[in-house]
């Protein structure tokens, strides 16, 4: 349709517009990666810990790590595909919300528990999969930020048929049904200190303002207001936040 097109056409000047702003004001519009500071921890607990199980959860084709490097990777995620059988030495097709076999020394994850309707299940269940001693590492979009309260509101749905209009880029790797359980920092680190983890480190994320760069005004509004909740350290307005926690080697009641 005409219209479908010309709003597609839109959103792309005005993508290119938005990313010209990052590139030129990086400090106004850009931000540090996330998945830098994750894959910055994971990488220090396998030199540090060298761990001989690491468990991946949601990774399902798209790993953080890869298998053969001295430790034992397995994969789960609620879908498969054939490639998860060669990616993985082993694929678990279940939820987090059910209860996962094996002794692990790590647990990963990326982008996953926003997915979660019910998270208190999933984190009792990472828990019970670790050894004492494990460790596990995630980063988690949270529930606070302006792109977060936008996917509530259109709902599954319309998410979809909207992330074909306005960030068709990112068709293939987003528009799952988001619930966001127990998904800021203060409800996370309670939920992970209630399940018995220790030694709990999070680190907050304000950027997101990428959600909204297929209209320029919103994008310029949500940075700057991005930028006033990093200054002042609003963690209920984070984007997303990095979690690390540990599995003590006796639980402490």
């Amino acid at each position: 349709m005409l219209i479908t097109r010309l709003i597609k056409r839109s959103a792309d000047w005005n993508r290119e517009i938005c990313d010209g702003l990052c590139r030129k004001f990086p400090r106004s519009f850009g931000s540090e990666s996330y998945v830098d500071e994750l894959m910055k921890r994971i990488n220090e607990t396998l030199v540090s810990e060298k761990p001989s199980t690491v468990l991946e959860v949601g990774g399902i084709d798209r790993p953080l790590l890869r298998k053969g490097h001295g430790y034992r990777y397995d994969g789960l995620d609620i879908e498969e595909r054939e490639s998860c059988y060669a990616i993985y030495d082993e694929f678990l097709v279940q939820s987090i919300e059910a209860p996962v076999g094996g002794g692990y020394d790590m647990i990963v994850s990326i982008t996953l528990l926003e997915h979660v309707p019910e998270n208190s299940a999933a984190i009792k269940n990472i828990y019970d999969a670790l050894k004492p001693g494990g460790i596990t590492h995630h980063y988690i979009p949270a529930k606070g930020h302006p792109y977060a309260l936008a996917l509530r509101l259109v709902g599954p749905v319309w998410q979809k048929r909207l992330i074909r209009l306005l960030r068709s880029q990112t068709v293939n790797v987003t528009g799952y049904p988001t619930y966001f359980d127990h998904c800021s920092v203060r409800e996370m680190k309670t939920l992970f200190e209630e399940n018995g983890f220790a030694d709990i480190e999070i680190r907050a994320f304000y950027r997101a303002n990428d959600y909204f760069a297929f209209f320029i005004p919103f994008y310029i509004f949500v940075s700057f207001f991005e930028n006033l909740c990093a200054l002042m350290q609003w963690t209920g307005f984070a984007s997303g936040f990095v979690i690390t926690a540990k599995r003590p080697t006796s639980r402490q009641d």
